[in-house]
């Protein structure tokens, strides 16, 4: 017969599925510290000793990493997404910001039509609560916090889709947006006109999700992505034509 005697879960094992679904739906983030063991014994209801089985566990598998007198942190695991080489070869190469674009606008439009249908009410009460802090920020002069936000917006929207390869995919894909390795976001939100465009697409992506509108929202993400992408080419072919002006008025000065 197919049956297995039922064993009794050691606490410790019980922990470890706690953190490892924490850390697998993007709830407990890269580099963020756990709380103190006291704490989190309190919390889980399971005596120290468990809990450092456990903790030893996951540090042992590359999931937390212990720093002695800071405590125990999740582990940088999107940090092994891409090489150094190939971080550096995107960084340098025009082809691959526009393919990271054209990845998030495929990707991101598939997010937002599952965030539309399966979000939770309080999925979309976060997506609300950055935008309306997007909203806030864009009063500012300094752009900033408003291109930070853009980024947790987007994020949001990822979460709230409920995929959770999905999610870690995108969300090393966004480590490196907020490194500058494809673009620098924060060019895109100096000009004032631009800046008021881009809150104007966020508002319709919010709306879209609010309403629970699968196809808006998709339409709304792409029509955003697709003026980043435009944004992107006219900035390149500003950077020529100024380098082409500096050309003329050097030839200029020196005749």
């Amino acid at each position: 017969m197919p049956f297995l005697k039922v064993q009794t879960e050691k606490l410790s094992q019980s922990v470890v599925r706690q953190i490892e679904q924490l850390i697998l739906r993007g709830i407990l983030r890269p580099g963020e510290r756990l709380p103190s063991e006291r704490d989190m014994a309190d919390k889980l209801g399971v005596s120290r000793p468990s809990l450092r089985d456990a903790v030893a566990d996951l540090c042992a598998r590359g999931l937390l990493v212990t720093r002695p007198g800071a405590g125990v942190f999740v582990a940088d695991v999107l940090g092994s997404a891409f090489s150094d080489a190939l971080i550096q070869l995107f960084s340098t190469h025009e082809e691959a910001v526009f393919d990271y674009i054209s990845f998030r606008r495929d990707m991101e439009g598939l997010a937002a039509e599952r965030a539309a249908r399966l979000g939770s009410e309080t999925d979309l009460k976060v997506i609300a609560t950055i935008f309306a802090k997007m909203e806030a920020a864009h009063q500012k002069r300094d752009p900033s916090d408003e291109a930070q936000l853009d980024a947790e917006f987007h994020m949001a929207i990822i979460e709230a889709s409920h995929n959770v390869i999905m999610l870690h995919m995108l969300r090393s894909m966004f480590d490196l947006l907020r490194q500058g390795v494809f673009y620098n976001r924060q060019v895109m939100f100096r000009n004032r006109m631009t800046r008021d465009q881009l809150l104007d697409q966020h508002r319709a992506i919010n709306a879209a999700l609010q309403a629970r509108d699968p196809v808006a929202a998709k339409a709304a993400v792409t029509a955003h992505l697709d003026y980043v992408e435009q944004s992107f080419i006219d900035q390149i072919r500003a950077d020529k034509h100024e380098a082409i002006a500096r050309q003329r008025f050097e030839h200029e000065q020196m005749r």
